[in-house]
């Protein structure tokens, strides 16, 4: 009898072993990202501007294979069009990271950010001096932003100084810490989430010898902070947005997350994001339920990996998705003569 009972005991155990290894494999992450979508959808009813409950659930919503009915991404338009004239197209007197993440929301749902109520949202981004305020950030997201939909920066003449990308592009380099990171804040030590997002910024411009130099380094960086759980950590606690980040950062980089050089005692950044999973959403740390800031950023964490593993052009890279000004005025060309022709057939 006793040993039936520790036979099955040990085929559990490696039954157990065998779903969590399966779980961690990116063949299998499918349905975790329906769940996670459903999550996001029965929280983020409605879909408005803001870090959190806003665009980054449509960035990863519409950036997913998982079906979303279209409903939901004009809700978030049609709320983003109320904000956008009850501010008079001002996101933020400081904060440019405001335009940055609504501009990659309005090109995830194949909208143009160059005519938002009447307002150009990239105009912002050409004022070097005021994007760069808030720090890393500025520059690293108005890069992003203007990468997605391949956008020229368009002159801004209130601007002191005419951005661009060179201009953005030197900034984040010279704050590149001596160890390979990147911080928040000038002279602190570096960041996981922060060094991997600088890394998402530079994945375009690796051509450069001395970005591509920077990013090799942030790498080792990283390779050297993962631990044994898969995750990282460089002071403080590891936590789902750290992983999710670095996930995002190598996929953008084409850098497979199970390669030797991210392996650490057989785990991967991914065993790391899953392992917050909690079978609805995900939590920040390894304890404590779910929450919607770590949610999203898992969510679409997995996104850029299903992007990655299928081929797919990269979370941010939504060149074509949305009109151009010429198709949009040819679009209404066409409406009008097939109108007149409706009109003159009667």
């Amino acid at each position: 009898m006793k040993k039936r009972i520790l036979s099955f005991i040990i085929i559990t155990a490696i039954i157990l072993s065998s779903i969590s290894t399966t779980l961690a494999n990116s063949e299998n992450i499918d349905p975790i990202l329906k769940e996670t979508a459903t999550y996001i959808t029965e929280n983020v009813k409605s879909p408005t501007v803001g870090s959190i409950g806003g665009e980054w659930a449509v960035i990863g919503l519409a950036r997913s294979n998982v079906e979303v009915d279209s409903g939901y991404y004009d809700c978030y338009y049609d709320n983003l069009e109320k904000h956008i004239e009850a501010c008079s197209g001002v996101l933020h007197n400081r904060k440019y990271t405001e335009y940055s993440r609504v501009i990659l929301a309005v090109t995830a749902i194949g909208k143009d950010p160059r005519n938002v109520g009447g307002y150009n949202l990239l105009i912002p981004l050409g004022d070097f001096e005021k994007t760069v305020w808030q720090g890393i950030n500025g520059p690293v997201w108005a890069l992003i932003a203007l990468d997605s939909g391949s956008y020229p920066i368009p002159e801004n003449k209130d601007a002191k100084i005419q951005a661009t990308r060179e201009m953005y592009v030197d900034y984040i380099l010279k704050r590149q810490n001596n160890d390979g990171g990147w911080s928040l804040a000038e002279n602190m030590p570096s960041e996981i989430d922060v060094t991997a997002m600088v890394l998402q910024a530079l994945s375009n411009y690796r051509h450069l010898a001395n970005v591509d130099k920077a990013v090799e380094k942030a790498l080792v960086l990283l390779q050297n902070s993962q631990n044994e759980n898969g995750g990282f950590s460089l002071s403080g606690t590891a936590s789902c947005e750290s992983s999710a980040q670095v996930l995002t950062a190598l996929c953008m980089l084409g850098i497979d997350y199970d390669s030797p050089e991210f392996t650490k005692n057989g785990k991967t950044v991914l065993d790391d994001v899953l392992s917050y999973y909690t079978g609805k959403g995900f939590k920040h740390t390894k304890t404590g339920d779910e929450n919607l800031m770590a949610t999203e950023q898992a969510f679409y964490s997995l996104v850029a990996l299903e992007r990655h593993k299928n081929g797919k052009s990269n979370l941010y890279d939504m060149t074509g998705e949305c009109e151009s000004i010429t198709e949009i005025f040819m679009r209404h060309i066409i409406s009008v003569i097939e109108l007149r022709k409706r009109v003159e057939s009667h």
